[in-house]
C-alpha cells in the first residue's frame, strides 16, 4: 500500500537493488531495536521501562512483518497466492487518512509534542489495586477520545466504552490477569465519545507485591484500527484476485473444451471434392493470442457437401472467453446447416447477419464463406468485413477482389455480394482471420505483404499441411494481440 504522501502518484515496480537496500536497513534497525529492548528490561519495577519494553516488542513485531513483506516484494507476485493470513502485507497507514505529524491529530485533537505517528496510537495505563489510583498516559486519553478532565477510567468503568460483543473478552482478560496472574494479550473494539469505533490491542501484566499478591496491573494499549483495516483490505483484495484467477482458469478451460468440440477434429491434410479433375487438399491451424490467455471466437472449417461441392470457411467473432466461443459454436453450426441445405454464400451471409442480430449475446463478426465446385473448378465466395483470400499461382500471390459485405451484426438487412474465381490445378488458396496479419496501425499492410512473400514456399510445399507449417513458422512466434486462424488449400 503506498504512503499517503505519494497516493496521488502512479505506483511503479521497485528496482531490485532498492528493495535489497530496504531489507538491509530493516535488519539493521531491528538489531538496534533489540539492543534498546534489552536495556529496557534492566528494571522490571519501573513502569516506564515496562512500557518501553512493550513498545519495543510491538516495534520488533512490525519490523519482522516489514522484512517478510519486503522479501515477498523482492520475489515478485507468486503464481499461487499465499492463503495464510500472516502472509498478508500490511501497513500502519490508510491511503484515505491524511498524513499527520502530531500524535493525536488523527483523532482531531491537538498533541502537546511531535512524538511520531506510532506513539500517537500507543498509550499506557496502570491500575493500583491497593490505592485505587489509576494512571493513564496522554496518548491513551486520545485513543479513547476522552477528555483529561474526565479522569482516567477504572477497570470497572472501562467496559462501558467497549463494544457490547467484546465486553466479555475484556472482562475475561482482566480477571485472568488479576486472579491467575496471566498476561493480557488481546483485542477489543471501543466506542469513543464521538461515536466512532476503534480497535484496540491490549497487552499487560500483573505487578506482584512482596507476598506474591497482585498489587497493580499495567497495560499498553495500541490503536490498531488502521492496521486491521489495511489487513482487511489486503485480505479482501487477495480473495478477489484469487476468485478472478479461478474464474479465468475455469472460463478458459470451458472455452477450450467448447472450441475443441466445435472446430474440425482433423489434424494434417484432408482431401475434398474428389468428383472433379481438381480435388482439394486442405489443412488449417489455430494460433492463440499472446497477450491474453482467453480463447477468442475464431473458427475454421471445411466440409464435403451432399452435391459434391466443398465448403471452406474461416471467421472471427469479437470478444474472448466462453461468450465468444459459444456464439462461434452457434454461428458455425448454422453456417454448416445452411451450406448442406444448398444455400449460396451471399444468401448464407445474410442469414448469419440476421442470426447474430437476434442473438442473446450481441457481437460483431467477420467471416469468409467459400463454395468450391470441383467439376467447374470455380470458387464462389462471399465475405463480411473479412480479409480477402490470397491466391498463389506459379509461386506468385495476389489478393482477390472482395465483393461487398459489412460485418455480421453491424446493420439490419445488410446485402452481401458474391464473387466467383476459377481455380487451376497447382493453385494454392490461403484463407485467414485478421489476427494473423493485423499491424499496429489500421493501414499497416506489412503482415499481408509477408504472407504474399511466402509464395515460393507454398508452391514447393508437399501438401497443404506443409503450407500451414510455413505460415506458422513465419507468424507463430509473434506477440499478437488477437488469436487467429489460417487455412491453406491446394488445388489438384
Amino acid at each position: 500500500m503506498p504512503s499517503p504522501l505519494f497516493a496521488d502518484r502512479p505506483a511503479h515496480q521497485p528496482e531490485p537493488g532498492a528493495v535489497d537496500a530496504l531489507i538491509s536497513q530493516t535488519r539493521r534497525l531491528r538489531g538496534e531495536l533489540v539492543a534498546v529492548r534489552q536495556d529496557a528490561v534492566t528494571n522490571e519495577d519501573d513502569p516506564r521501562r515496562r512500557w518501553q519494553r512493550a513498545l519495543c516488542d510491538l516495534a520488533v513485531h512490525q519490523l519482522d512483518d516489514l522484512g517478510a513483506h519486503l522479501g515477498q516484494l523482492r520475489a515478485g507476485v507468486p503464481e499461487e497466492l499465499a492463503t495464510e493470513a500472516d502472509a498478508e502485507p500490511v501497513t500502519d497507514t490508510d491511503p484515505a487518512t491524511p498524513h499527520v505529524a502530531d500524535p493525536g491529530a488523527a483523532y482531531g485533537e491537538p498533541a502537546p509534542a511531535r512524538t511520531g505517528s506510532l506513539l500517537s496510537r500507543v498509550g499506557s495505563a496502570e491500575w493500583n489495586l491497593l490505592t485505587d489510583e489509576v494512571s493513564w498516559s496522554e496518548e491513551l486519553f486520545q485513543i479513547f477520545g476522552r477528555a483529561r478532565e474526565s479522569g482516567a477510567m477504572s477497570l470497572d468503568e472501562m467496559p462501558t466504552m467497549v463494544f457490547v460483543d467484546d465486553q466479555p473478552l475484556l472482562q475475561g482478560m482482566v480477571t485472568d490477569c488479576l486472579i491467575d496472574g496471566k498476561p493480557i494479550d488481546g483485542e477489543f473494539r471501543i466506542i469513543r465519545t464521538d461515536g466512532t469505533v476503534r480497535t484496540v490491542h491490549m497487552t499487560g501484566e500483573p505487578v506482584l507485591d512482596a507476598d506474591g499478591c497482585t498489587a497493580s496491573m499495567w497495560a499498553v494499549l495500541r490503536d490498531v484500527s488502521e492496521l486491521r483495516r489495511s489487513q482487511r483490505a489486503v485480505r479482501e483484495s487477495r480473495d478477489t484476485l484469487e476468485l478472478s484467477r479461478h474464474i479465468e482458469q475455469t472460463e478458459r478451460r470451458v472455452a477450450v473444451e467448447l472450441q475443441e468440440a466445435v472446430l474440425p477434429p482433423w489434424r494434417g491434410s484432408l482431401r475434398f471434392a474428389h468428383d472433379g479433375p481438381a480435388p482439394l487438399d486442405v489443412a488449417a491451424h489455430y494460433l492463440p493470442a499472446a497477450t491474453t490467455s482467453l480463447i477468442g471466437g475464431d473458427w475454421y472449417d471445411a466440409l464435403a457437401l451432399p452435391d459434391g461441392d466443398a465448403l471452406l470457411t474461416v471467421g472471427d467473432l469479437t470478444g474472448h472467453g466462453v461468450a465468444a466461443t459459444s456464439s462461434m459454436a452457434m454461428l458455425l453450426g448454422a453456417l454448416r446447416g445452411m451450406a448442406v441445405a444448398g444455400i449460396r454464400p451471399a444468401a448464407l451471409m445474410g442469414h448469419l447477419n440476421q442470426l447474430l442480430e437476434t442473438a442473446a449475446q450481441p457481437a460483431l463478426g467477420s467471416a469468409m464463406c467459400c463454395r468450391y465446385d470441383p467439376v467447374a473448378q470455380t470458387l464462389a465466395w462471399s465475405q463480411s468485413g473479412h480479409p480477402a483470400p490470397l491466391l498463389f499461382r506459379d509461386g506468385t500471390g495476389h489478393v482477390l477482389r472482395r465483393p461487398e459485405g459489412v460485418l455480421l451484426g453491424a446493420t439490419t438487412g445488410a446485402v452481401y455480394g458474391e464473387a466467383e474465381t476459377r481455380l487451376l490445378p497447382g493453385d494454392v488458396l490461403v484463407l485467414h482471420t485478421d489476427g494473423l496479419t493485423r499491424g499496429r496501425a489500421t493501414d499497416d499492410d506489412t503482415g499481408a505483404r509477408r504472407l504474399l512473400a511466402l509464395g515460393h514456399r507454398l508452391a514447393d510445399a508437399r501438401d497443404a499441411q506443409d503450407g500451414v507449417r510455413a505460415v506458422v513458422e513465419e507468424f507463430g512466434e509473434e506477440e499478437r494481440e488477437d488469436d487467429a486462424c489460417v487455412m491453406v488449400v491446394r488445388v489438384g
